[in-house]
């Protein structure tokens, strides 16, 4: 693989998707920004971008993308391969956080979060694999959470979300090692971004105040997460290191926190009854999908 590679990012109109696009670029990777509406809502951010990318010269190029829409999903990666090529690297970073007593979140606000935080994914993915599979190479990166392995009150819903896209992440990991492609999952702990500031609250009022003081954990859980908040660029370089860790030796999990909170005892764990799983399955010997270690904090 080229040293200087293709990397597709989604939601990188802020918080780590644009972290992720200003550090990739600065050291010397192409990379195709994406994001909603840049000729509306997100007009700003599209415009600050280009004209980073201008002043500096910066390989960063802005795309539209909705990840919930497959029309949007492949028109944005045949422009990028139509531009640079190939796609080496795709960033699963778009989503958005919920937050409210499992209860009060409404059929539809799930509904549209799975849509964003996993199907989105599915759509990236699905989009990619054919161009990585004729260049027998590629990275499919998922930007995951703790809450990927931690149950927090009050982010059920996201949670939920979170360990729907590790279970995929994970099947891709085995299914497409054969074919020189990896997936990996990155799992941030608590950092200052606007995800927070972006959160949206359960709906239904109502039954949230059937609950008393329970009502109060998800703004207690918030708080907490401020508290312990830390630098953003801490994943951003993170990423730029995986990324740039020779084929065939990425990790499946990296952990990437301030504050494990338990989710690195969880990822050993783990990966040693898949193993052991996979064994009684009779699937390790012709494989080579459990070469190298399965996971780690960078």
């Amino acid at each position: 693989m080229n040293s200087k590679q293709v990397i597709f990012i989604t939601g990188s109109s802020t918080g780590f998707g644009r972290l992720f696009a200003d550090t990739l670029a600065r050291k010397g990777h192409t990379v195709f920004a994406t994001m909603r509406d840049p000729g509306s809502h997100n007009a700003k951010n599209a415009s600050e971008i280009r004209t980073l990318a201008e002043k500096e010269s910066l390989p960063i190029h802005v795309l539209e993308l909705d990840v919930t829409d497959d029309a949007s999903v492949e028109r944005a990666v045949e422009a990028a391969i139509g531009k640079a090529g190939r796609i080496d690297v795709a960033i699963n970073n778009a989503g958005y956080y919920v937050s409210g007593l499992a209860e009060t979140v409404t059929t539809e606000q799930g509904r549209r979060l799975m849509d964003t935080n996993f199907f989105g994914a599915v759509r990236i993915n699905r989009a990619v694999l054919p161009h990585m599979r004729r260049q027998r190479s590629g990275v499919l990166m998922h930007i995951s959470s703790g809450a990927g392995r931690v149950v927090v009150p009050s982010g059920g819903h996201y949670c939920a979300s979170k360990f729907a896209l590790e279970a995929l992440a994970e099947s891709y990991h085995y299914e497409l090692a054969s074919q020189g492609i990896e997936s990996v999952i990155v799992q941030p702990g608590p950092y200052e971004t606007p995800v927070f500031g972006n959160t949206v609250m359960a709906a239904d009022e109502a039954r949230t105040n059937t609950y008393g003081a329970v009502k109060e954990i998800p703004a207690k859980i918030n708080e907490a997460f401020s508290s312990s908040a830390g630098n953003a660029q801490d994943v951003a370089d993170a990423v730029l290191r995986i990324i740039e860790t020779p084929a065939g030796e990425k990790r499946l999990r990296y952990l990437v926190s301030p504050v494990t909170f338990g989710v690195d005892q969880i990822n050993a764990l783990s990966a040693q009854v898949q193993a052991n799983l996979l064994e009684a399955f009779g699937l390790t010997a012709d494989t080579r999908f459990l070469k190298g270690k399965a996971v780690g904090s960078v």
